[in-house]
């Protein structure tokens, strides 16, 4: 079997790769040269865990090929996954540009039968709109060739992106064609010998079974963000009651940690457009619409707390940023809460110094020279009259707080993911601020 991946992205690069790993013949294919060039050379473009050998060992199994013309791979293709970017329009709409350019390639270009398959996450009503496009360039060439038009939403987490397409939880799969069921069960066999489900639906109900996921988990956040900030009024403690209602298996334990709020590349964008689609259908998701405002708030909560703290003004003040990802174990800093938290700082006057173990070259990236940069977490509190903790990555775990509490003008500490015990950060000396637990302040 023969698979193209259209887009070399986070979503694109692990597919590709994980059905190389199993056999299959992948070519990935991107317009960003530079990038795939690269990725010929085994120079993968993203941080992910152990993708990058994976790449490596594909390629030189000749499993794993790219190239920048779509073109070029339609006539031994069976089955084609597109999975370029839908970035936000303005509005909070997914723009479909980048895939509707790839079904009209696909029109132009194919002479066979081949099933079309979006992996990127899309508004309901997308796979009819590819349909049509493939149609349309076909009858403008006079033929008649069958295809199919498919939606596999993708469910992997940043950080752990191989181990999820690997062992998945569910394949969720949209098709309205027994021949392209045929095409997903031998596709998908080695992924689901253990047991795992292929569940097949209708197209709109897969498009919608993704947005829908991540809305889900958004609000679960945002929830557990707003009741924190009224513990924190009614003198309760957040820890407590996430230990309390994550043992009701009705609820479950996961993504009730209370923090800085969301980012990334699929929550913000996705909680936007099925708000966009609601409204598109005179509807308002109203629950949807408080998850999205309350996550807004929350990524300037620790900057609040630092100037109630330091009197009502941070100006002059050194501010030290422990992680800038949106999460441990990936250098993504879409959405992240540390680019809102920065922003409010330098608004405020204070000066920035940021460290992460693996994003400080995408930072510089979007944000250039703004903040000063830390090449360990020991450099970054020299002289730093706040320890802001953002992204829980391991190694900032257990720190050791004597050093720390030496290089700091001030020992205090705002934890924005609530990694650090209480009592121990008063042991250390350290004023202590996490988010839905009593303040320290000695």
């Amino acid at each position: 079997m023969n698979v193209v991946v259209v887009g070399s992205g986070y979503v694109g690069l692990v597919t590709g790769t994980c059905f190389a790993e199993v056999g299959i013949n992948v070519t990935c294919v991107d317009t960003d040269i530079t990038k795939i060039e690269n990725l010929k050379n085994g120079i993968i473009p993203i941080y992910e865990p152990g993708l990058e050998d994976m790449v490596q060992r594909n390629v030189e199994k000749g499993r794993l090929h790219f190239t920048t013309e779509l073109s070029e791979t339609l006539d031994n293709a069976d089955v084609i996954f597109s999975a370029v970017g839908t970035p936000p329009d303005e509005d909070g709409s997914a723009d479909l540009k980048y895939v509707l350019e790839v079904a009209k390639t696909i029109g132009k270009h194919m002479n066979d039968y081949v099933l079309v398959v979006t992996k990127s996450t899309v508004p309901v009503g997308t796979a009819e709109k590819v349909r049509n496009a493939i149609q349309q360039e076909l009858e403008a060439r006079g033929l008649n060739l069958d295809f199919d038009v498919a939606s596999n939403p993708e469910f992997l987490k940043e950080g752990a992106a191989v181990e999820d397409f690997l062992k998945p939880d569910r394949i969720v799969v949209g098709t309205d064609s027994e021949r392209a069921e045929t095409i997903f069960m031998k596709l998908y066999k080695p992924f689901t010998l253990n047991g795992h489900p292929v569940i097949f639906m209708d197209i709109p109900s897969a498009e919608m079974t993704k947005y829908t996921a991540n809305a889900m988990l958004a609000t679960k956040i945002s929830f557990m963000n707003d009741i924190a900030n009224l513990c924190e009024r009614v003198g309760a403690n957040i820890h407590d009651v996430r230990r309390g209602i994550g043992s009701d298996s009705r609820i479950g334990n996961k993504f009730i940690y209370a923090g800085t709020g969301y980012g990334g590349s699929c929550f913000p964008k996705d909680v936007k457009a099925i708000i966009r689609t609601a409204r598109e259908n005179n509807y308002n998701l109203r629950v949807l619409e408080a998850v999205e405002a309350v996550n807004d708030d929350q990524k300037s909560n620790l900057v609040e707390k630092a100037k109630k703290y330091f009197g009502g003004s941070l100006k002059g003040k050194k501010i030290t940023l422990w992680g800038l990802s949106f999460k441990p174990q990936t250098d993504d800093m879409r959405e992240a809460p540390a680019l809102v938290i920065i922003q409010n700082l330098l608004d405020e006057g204070a000066e920035v110094t940021g460290y992460d173990p693996v994003a400080i070259k995408e930072s510089k990236r979007r944000i250039g020279e703004t903040i000063k940069y830390a090449d360990n977490l020991y450099d970054a509190v020299n002289d730093a009259d706040a320890l802001f903790l953002v992204t829980e990555w391991k190694e900032f775990r257990i720190p050791n707080f004597k050093e720390l509490a030496k290089r700091m003008n001030h020992q205090v500490i705002f934890d924005g993911r609530n990694i650090y015990d209480r009592q121990e950060m008063i042991d250390h000396g350290f004023d202590y601020f996490g988010i839905g637990i009593q303040p320290y302040k000695k």
